[in-house]
């Protein structure tokens, strides 16, 4: 399988224009590391524009006065156009990211299906309720869209969770501006050529749904903007006060979900094979580019070696690869740039006293890094998230002091806990400080469709997921008759 990407272009107002703002680096074939082009973005006044696009559709009603079901007829439009381009979205992806095909073509299935899940929310009446009063009149309570949104989407599944982000925010009645990172625009840019096509055939305004490129700089524009009513953003610690801050200023509704050090717990009657599997898959899946991976690898004392050993061997059989082969088991990382970080971040853990373990080979052309566990490491210098394929190993003596460890970063975003004893793996799981916490398993999927996704600490703020993003677009409504009287009961 191949994928060539085409010349970056954002889409304003229903036009389609190239992008040649410059952003000051070259993007690379990851698998190679050789240059692909020059990283550009939209310009400014097209950002511009397109705020002003969202906001006269905003303004005018034609899209959130649409009846609910109406508006569910055209998401299932939109979900069909996207599933045709699905594989193909899939193929860019891994071309841009790295990551191999045989997990991004599973992830495509949330393309389609991020907008057929919406739709559905629409047709069972998700955004309007009411509640009986003891006069027998209703409160109605009507969930109306804040306005025009802003979608911040990083570089390790862009299009999967911008298709999340789109389809709960147009469902909710926002006119919509999806902006991806300027490392992996290109699968987005499919994606926002199906969501384009199938709106364009419901004769809906070109400003409903937008997408611009950019840096920092471009993502700044939109969110400070005060025009922009709702921001949700997925990326970096940093990245993400940024825009907490600019959020705070005009006072408009932020879902941030952002890094992790996430750890797995494997607790004593852990069986050896099952613990370093799920050790060797949340190191990495996507590369180990996922704010769910693995940081912190918590191992009893007396077992330490045999299960950094097992740990080790599984890693050892992974195929490495080119991310378009399907038999790729692991991949490049997305960008030299992004790859020099993370081999700091390994050597900076060595410099604290630390001792890197290896055992898969990887190629020096391209932007391979061969994933490591680090041991003997104060857990005072493993609190930051790495975001690649490094994570440090800590030994406990008791279970307190497991769960201490496990809960010894500012994070709190996803947590593993492996043993034979699900019962007591479930009473662990229940004192870990995480907002999903996973026994037995180490997927890339949430343990439930309709489960919420939140986040502790500096993971992130306000929850996402399948009911929970849709709402967050959203802001209640209360009316109804009070019947006439005052408040000491005279007409």
């Amino acid at each position: 399988m191949s994928a060539r990407p085409e010349a970056v272009a954002d889409l304003v107002d229903g036009d389609w224009a190239a992008c040649a703002a410059p952003l000051g680096f070259t993007l690379q074939d990851p698998s190679t590391g050789e240059p692909v082009g020059a990283a550009v973005g939209s310009d400014p006044a097209r950002v511009d524009a397109a705020i002003a696009a969202a906001t006269a559709v905003h303004e005018s009603g034609v899209w959130s006065g649409l009846p609910a079901t109406e508006r569910a007829d055209v998401l299932d439009a939109v979900a069909a156009r996207v599933e045709a381009a699905g594989a193909q979205i899939a193929a860019i992806e891994s071309f841009a990211t790295g990551v191999p095909i045989a997990q991004t073509m599973p992830l495509s299935v949330i393309l389609g299906g991020a907008f057929r899940l919406a739709a559905m929310q629409l047709r069972d009446g998700w955004l309007s309720s009411t509640m009986p009063r003891e006069d027998g009149r209703l409160a109605h309570v009507d969930r109306l869209p804040w306005g025009p949104a802003a979608c911040l989407v990083p570089w390790n599944a862009p299009a999967p969770m911008a298709a999340h982000k789109a389809a709960n925010a147009l469902a909710a009645g926002c006119p919509t501006i999806v902006k991806p990172s300027e490392y992996a625009p290109y699968g987005t840019q499919l994606l926002a050529q199906a969501v384009h096509a199938a709106l364009a055939e419901a004769r809906l305004p070109g400003g409903l749904f937008q997408l611009v490129h950019g840096d920092a700089g471009a993502g700044a524009r939109l969110v400070g903007d005060p025009r922009v009513r709702a921001v949700s953003f997925t990326g970096g610690l940093s990245g993400g006060r940024a825009v907490a801050a600019a959020c705070a200023y005009d006072i408009k509704p932020v879902q941030l979900e952002l890094g992790g050090n996430n750890p797995l717990l494997v607790l004593p009657d852990a069986d050896t094979a099952a613990a370093a599997r799920a050790a060797a898959d949340l190191l990495t899946t996507l590369n180990g580019q996922w704010c769910r991976a693995l940081g912190r690898l918590i191992v009893p004392a007396d077992r330490a070696a045999e299960i950094l050993d097992a740990t080790l061997a599984r890693l050892a059989t992974l195929r490495v690869g080119p991310p378009l082969d399907p038999g790729t088991d692991f991949g490049p990382l997305v960008h030299s740039g992004h790859r020099d970080l993370v081999a700091a971040a390994r050597d900076t853990l060595v410099g604290h006293g630390g001792t890197a373990h290896t055992s898969l080979a990887v190629p020096d052309q391209g932007n391979y890094l061969s994933p490591t566990l680090v041991t003997g490491v104060d857990p005072a210098h493993t609190t930051h998230e790495v975001f690649g394929p490094v994570a440090a190993v800590h030994t406990y003596t008791t279970v307190d002091e497991a769960v201490a460890l496990a809960n010894g970063t500012p994070y709190g975003l996803e947590a593993y806990v492996s043993g034979s004893d699900e019962v007591a793996a479930l009473a662990v799981a229940r004192r870990l400080r995480a907002g999903e916490v996973k026994v037995n398993g180490s997927s890339v999927m949430s343990l439930h469709l309709f489960t919420p996704r939140p986040a502790w600490g500096m993971s992130g703020y306000s929850e996402e997921g399948t009911a929970e993003t849709l709402r967050f677009f959203t802001n209640p409504r209360v009316v109804g008759v009070e019947g006439g009287y005052a408040l000491h009961g005279r007409p």
